[in-house]
């Protein structure tokens, strides 16, 4: 995609899918304002390496997006924004989940397409490559926590991203429940104009 427009990925995470609600929202929303081409999802491979290889072609087709990553999704987006210096929005990202999943090898099924798939130790290794040092630039990173979490533990993100802006709300669940309404602060940071954003309807999400 060519020109200065702003263009955002979205990035699911384990198990999750395009056709998640966050997703959905997002993508009714830039539909609506005439502008679904600038916005990718992709229905990520469960496979890390995979997953990796279609992130990056949807970089390079996008430009530079911003990054909205969800779960593990905010894992992949960490390691894409310092890799490409891009901005991201991470939403109850998951930290360091290499270091995580060692109960939870075995048969996984995802919880939209119903694909069955088993998570081995060469996921968690490639989990592993992509760690990153904890970012330091609060004005390219936004990350958004809910104390509800109940997958992941919000403190444990709310330590690595201490040097980013971090906005916690109390409650919640690990959905994040009320994205939609963010979503115009979503478009903001993404440099969409002030004029666009008015028009931006959330009564039908």
């Amino acid at each position: 995609m060519t020109g200065d427009a702003p263009t955002l990925l979205y990035i699911h995470g384990l198990n999750s899918s395009a056709r998640s609600m966050k997703a959905r929202q997002l993508s009714a929303v830039m539909t609506s304002l005439g502008m679904g081409e600038q916005l990718r999802v992709p229905e990520l491979h469960h496979h890390p390496r995979q997953a990796m290889q279609q992130l990056d072609e949807a970089i390079q087709a996008l430009g530079r997006p911003l990054l909205v990553g969800s779960s593990l999704g905010g894992y992949y987006a960490t390691h894409l924004a310092q890799r490409h210096g891009l901005k991201a929005v991470l939403i109850n990202p998951a930290v360091n989940p290499h270091q995580l999943f060692d109960g939870f090898l075995g048969t996984q099924q995802n919880l939209y397409t119903g694909e069955c798939w088993e998570l081995t130790h060469d996921h968690i290794h490639a989990l592993g490559e992509l760690e990153v040092p904890a970012p330091q630039d609060p004005a390219r990173y936004q990350v958004w926590l809910q104390t509800g979490d109940e997958t992941l533990d919000y403190r444990r993100a709310e330590r690595f991203y201490r040097s980013c802006a971090l906005r916690i709300q109390a409650g919640g669940d690990h959905s994040y429940q009320g994205f939609a309404a963010q979503i115009p602060a979503l478009l903001s940071f993404a440099g969409f104009a002030p004029t666009l954003l008015q028009d931006v309807d959330l009564s039908a999400l």
